[in-house]
């Protein structure tokens, strides 16, 4: 590994440490309520579940409108073991029912993605919707489930600490993955995958590598979110969920990490900051979407991550519009090209130029025959 970029990834994880560091003081010294602390978990919770879906979605370029499918398939998975266990508080049994949500996810997106992903555009996401409703109705019909009853008595295990660094583990698996080869094989697909095949991709290979990453990540924010609410429901991972999930992607920007999280914090945080105001909490909340989208159609980060250079380029254009105003006419310093003031150097290389060919670098040369008239 180059040594620039062990830096670059060194400053990123202390970067995340230390906004851990920070929300944990204030979690722990009790400046900051019970309730506060729950909506975190959850806006890291749902932030996972967002970035798993721009993969499929914004990196990969299909319409997925069965997410919450994969994530219910995930957090019953992981509900089933820990109450088969009987051990609460027990971090081992969380982390590997987690897993093993994750993969149950994983294994159901490979079923279901060999031959749906044959599809494109708006049949592939007719069918990852019809895919989210069957997965509701089974867990309606599976005694093991509960039958038509909630699933309850699940361990309440799912802390801050472990939904923060769930998600922070996924923003590095998925971005190692797209800045590797097969995550640029990923990107040649979503661009043209007619092009990408023609150059040898495997369009169908990479295409269920990417849909099943994107349905181990869901599977996982499934588990967690069945660790922290202690009860499942499957109207909860109805089309509607999945809908909100998009939302978040294309509000934060499609292929950009960092914006499905700003986003899955602002939109879960939204509602609930206007809880005061009941009567008009929808109306509210659907103005502010439709006013950010119309200023910002890209979403907030567009394609771009929030990235050192990028904080560097703004902290850069900040002094440069800081620096003092000069000139007779109040007009700003702008940065110019080093060049002689005397313009001596250019009249040595005009002159040099002249030696050699007869002609000035201002003039266009003249013919030869015209050059050698009258010197006969």
């Amino acid at each position: 590994m180059p040594k620039s970029k062990f830096v670059s990834y060194s400053i990123n994880l202390a970067a995340a440490l230390a906004v851990y560091l920070l929300f944990h003081f204030l979690f722990s010294s009790g400046i900051v309520s019970r309730t506060l602390i729950d909506l975190f978990t959850l806006c890291c919770i749902f932030a996972t579940a967002a970035v798993s879906l721009n993969l499929s979605t914004g990196l990969l370029g299909e319409l997925n409108l069965g997410h919450a499918g994969f994530m219910s398939v995930g957090a019953y998975t992981a509900a089933l073991i820990t109450l088969a266990a009987g051990r609460s508080g027990n971090v081992g049994i969380l982390l590997l029912s987690l897993l093993a949500g994750g993969l149950t996810a994983a294994l159901s997106a490979l079923v279901i993605g060999i031959p749906v992903l044959r599809l494109r555009g708006d049949y592939l996401a007719i069918t990852t919707l019809a895919f989210g409703e069957i997965v509701k109705v089974l867990m309606r019909s599976m005694k093991i489930t509960g039958g038509g009853q909630p699933l309850t008595g699940i361990a309440l295990d799912t802390t801050y600490t472990i939904g923060y660094w769930a998600l922070i583990i996924t923003l590095i698996v998925i971005y190692t993955l797209i800045r590797s080869r097969h995550g640029r094989a990923i990107i040649s697909i979503r661009e043209d995958d007619i092009a990408a095949e023609a150059c040898g991709v495997s369009v169908t290979k990479y295409k269920l590598i990417a849909f099943s990453f994107s349905a181990f990540f869901a599977g996982i924010a499934g588990g967690l979110y069945a660790h922290y609410a202690g009860v499942l429901e499957p109207s909860f991972f109805d089309y509607n969920q999945s809908v909100n999930f998009m939302v978040m992607v294309v509000f934060g920007g499609i292929g950009s990490l960092t914006g499905s999280v700003l986003s899955a914090f602002f939109l879960t945080l939204l509602p609930e900051f206007l809880r005061g105001i009941d009567t008009y909490r929808t109306l509210i909340y659907s103005v502010i979407l439709v006013f950010l989208m119309h200023y910002r159609p890209s979403g907030l980060l567009g394609q771009r991550e929030l990235s050192q250079r990028g904080i560097a380029r703004v902290f850069r254009r900040e002094r440069l519009e800081a620096q003092p105003i000069s000139g007779v006419g109040g007009g700003r310093a702008v940065e110019r090209e080093n060049v002689p003031a005397s313009g001596s150097a250019e009249r040595k290389a005009d002159s040099a130029l002249r030696d050699r060919t007869g002609t000035s670098s201002g003039t266009p040369e003249e013919p030869l025959e015209h050059r050698m008239k009258g010197r006969r």
